[in-house]
């Protein structure tokens, strides 16, 4: 028996997937639920299990667009290879199914029928690009200002040494989408982003007295994460005007936190949302981070683990950054940028000491939120950092951490 294994749908408004990776080979035989291939939609990378065992035979090539739906590769359950032009399904001759390949357009060679617009030779001059590069999409093949802009700028010509080889590769759909996020939140929003700093002197203190406790107790190590995301959480009860979103005229605020945490995956930035983070403790929160993290890790994020979110948080500080801007992620109106801690000194009462300092930077959408409350929200963050028995434990780190 031959079975049709179709793409199935990832999850709403998701229309199609690409092949970013086939695990199996063409004629491969396959066991029940093994992961035959990895499919990108733009919200997530996703594995292919096998419906049944059986001979694979592959219907599309890696980089395909697919629409749900729509059939990817044959079973045959009584293993033993298929033709792909008289596969049988049931006494029936099965039509090949077609591969979605993109079209490649033949450059144009002569001038003549390649001549740019004089607005589109301005800029090809500019950049210095060689006309027999550049394919037309005007009338009768005519090079417009639009093709000058994307077209690719020489490189100068060769010295006598050293290899310059390139390689072009497609983005993967999840790159390609959040790139397309990133581009919309610059456009779209009316983003600033405000600075601080905070002297990590009292997190350190009590991390360091509870974390080999903590980790014997909860089998999850006690990160700076929870300590931050339990600082925004209190910062957005006091400020929420920032735990809301803009949607055309109106203002959605949102009486719960789902905060967003950038992750970097092996398929690039993902921000799965840790749900309900105002009622979850220290432990609740680690062992949520670290669960989303490791799935991102494997690539076994889903799309529901990176749905919705009402405000984010990007630690560059592991990475090694000093300071950044990070960018807002829609529809969200604000995020906030950690960096590393480094040794500084500091006046303290007068007096200079050395502290560990980490600066602090919450981009925000002034559509929305005024300068008072983005400053007025940072500082809380700050205030709670500084002083997390008083703020964040009720004086009480034991109990806060169920040691």
């Amino acid at each position: 028996m031959i079975l049709e294994m179709k793409v199935p749908s990832p999850g709403e408004s998701i229309t199609e997937v690409e092949i970013a990776q086939w695990l199996v080979a063409d004629g491969d035989y396959v066991e029940k639920d093994q992961a035959i291939a990895e499919v990108d939609s733009d919200k997530a990378t996703l594995e292919l299990p096998a419906e049944v065992s059986g001979t694979i035979t592959l219907q599309a090539e890696e980089g395909d667009a697919v629409a749900v739906g729509a059939v990817v590769c044959f079973i045959d359950t009584e293993g033993q290879a298929v033709e792909r032009d008289d596969t049988k399904i049931d006494g029936t001759t099965a039509p090949k199914t077609e591969t979605l390949k993109p079209v490649i357009s033949t450059i144009q060679t002569s001038y003549a029928n390649n001549s740019p617009s004089p607005a589109a030779r301005k800029i090809i001059n500019e950049k210095g690009i060689d006309l027999i590069t550049i394919k037309g999409t005007g009338r009768s093949g005519r090079i417009i200002k639009e093709d000058a802009v994307k077209a690719l700028p020489s490189m100068g010509s060769a010295p006598d040494r050293g290899d310059r080889k390139k390689n072009r590769s497609k983005l993967s759909m999840l790159r390609r989408k959040v790139a397309e996020r990133l581009v919309q939140a610059k456009n779209e929003t009316a983003m600033l982003t405000t600075f601080n700093e905070v002297d990590m002197s009292s997190v350190f203190s009590v991390r360091n007295n509870h974390k080999d406790a903590f980790l014997e107790k909860h089998g999850v190590k006690l990160g700076f994460m929870s300590f931050f995301t339990k600082a925004v959480v209190r910062a957005l009860n006091l400020f929420p005007d920032v735990n809301s979103m803009m949607d055309g005229d109106y203002k959605i605020a949102y009486d719960y936190c789902d905060i967003s945490v950038a992750v970097s995956g092996p398929k690039g930035l993902m921000v799965p949302v840790v749900r309900n983070a105002e009622v979850l403790t220290f432990m609740g929160i680690e062992k949520e981070i670290g669960r989303l993290a490791i799935r991102a890790r494997d690539g076994k994020i889903t799309v529901d683990d990176m749905t919705g979110g009402t405000f984010t948080i990007s630690n560059g500080g592991v990475f090694g950054s000093m300071l950044s801007t990070p960018i807002i992620n829609p529809p969200q109106s604000g995020i906030l940028g950690m960096h590393n801690i480094i040794q500084r000194p500091v006046a303290i009462d007068g007096k200079v000491e050395i502290r560990p300092m980490m600066y602090l930077a919450l981009s925000y959408d002034h559509r929305i939120i005024d300068g008072k409350e983005s400053v007025g929200f940072l500082v809380a963050i700050k205030e709670a950092l500084e002083d997390p028995m008083n703020l964040l434990m009720d004086n009480d780190s034991k109990k806060a951490f169920e040691l």
